[in-house]
């Protein structure tokens, strides 16, 4: 198995009893709290049933804890030793042989990577059909891996649980703008960015969900999904209200005046400062994935479309030229004169 934590934390326990030996090459040892998930009890499906509200005020609960969790992630983050420590506890109940707990103790603060839930991962490594390796994979030489610190590995198949593309998103390649550079092109030199995660400068009416700088360590992604559902909602009616062929195309000072409060949030944030190496991170040590604050704080700024952070394309009739238009602001005063 040659994996990142997320994917070997759901792997190695599903086929470890499966196989005859496995081998685990280790980039980077995760964080691993216990995962506390239980069944609805009979008491409370019926408490819920009888009392509508009561489903609402446990979602409420959840959502409010996450909320005050955050300012320990992007402001306070030496409030997370706590958190550590229980980590360490967790560890030390399940791996009681010393060297393998070294090889599974991070040396970064926790929450600068994922942290993860399993409550089968540390028992599955302590297997005796289990060796880890505690070292990327290097290169593989027909049958043998070889790991970065020189260790080798006989197998017989191999699976990959590398990681994936987040930074440097491939459909980027395929979006085209106005001026003929594709979004892969325009963001090659400051890294991904967009306003308010949705519209990037010089592609017209160009939105994406899960942009830039919206995602979360600390809570559910629904939440800013439905944010920036709302905050197309939004887009798409103020084209109506504009009326006619028209494009809205945010504008660059307002992306980079998004992008610089952004990052600068960015620096006291556990994913900045833990002293890991993340894929929260471009390969500029940029954090262009992560939101620095509360899903409550994104929900206000992506509320309504602020038409002064756009410019308005005026699309000819076909056969004509396509004309740049006057700003958001001016181009309003026009519409509410005409």
């Amino acid at each position: 198995m040659v994996g990142t934590g997320a994917s070997a934390i759901q792997i190695v326990p599903a086929i470890q009893p499966e196989v005859g030996r496995l081998t685990l090459f280790q980039r980077t040892p995760p964080w691993v709290l216990p995962r506390v998930d239980r069944d609805i009890s009979r008491a409370e499906r019926w408490l819920h049933r009888q009392l509508p509200f009561t489903t609402q005020a446990r979602r409420g609960l959840l959502w409010g804890i996450r909320e005050l969790q955050v300012q320990a992630f992007t402001k306070r983050p030496e409030q997370l030793g706590l958190v550590e420590r229980m980590a360490r506890r967790n560890m030390a109940r399940a791996i009681k042989d010393p060297a393998l707990r070294a090889k599974l103790t991070p040396d970064y603060r926790i929450g600068c990577k994922r942290i993860l839930l399993s409550n089968t991962y540390y028992p599955a490594l302590t297997r005796p059909n289990v060796d880890v390796v505690a070292s990327g994979l290097a290169r593989v030489e027909g049958s043998t891996l070889v790991a970065a610190d020189g260790s080798t590995a006989e197998v017989d198949a191999i699976v990959f649980g590398t990681g994936f593309h987040v930074t440097d998103m491939p459909i980027a390649d395929r979006v085209v703008g106005a001026d003929g550079r594709t979004l892969a092109e325009s963001w090659a030199d400051g890294g991904m960015r967009a306003l308010r995660g949705a519209s990037a400068a010089g592609f017209p009416n160009w939105m994406t969900i899960i942009g830039p700088n919206t995602g979360l360590g600390n809570s559910s992604m629904i939440l800013m999904i439905e944010s920036q559902l709302n905050y197309m909602a939004d887009f798409l009616r103020q084209l109506d209200v504009l009326g006619g062929r028209v494009a809205l195309d945010a504008r660059a000072d307002a992306v980079d005046a998004w992008n610089r409060r952004v990052q600068k949030r960015m620096e006291r944030t556990v994913w900045n400062t833990g002293g890991c190496t993340s894929w929260y991170l471009d390969a500029h040590g940029r954090n262009t994935t992560i939101w620095p604050g509360t899903t409550t704080e994104f929900r206000g700024a992506t509320r309504r479309v602020d038409l002064a952070e756009y410019e308005v394309l005026r699309v000819p009739p076909p056969g004509a030229g396509k004309t740049r238009g006057t700003t958001a602001t001016e181009a309003t005063k026009v519409e509410a004169g005409a």
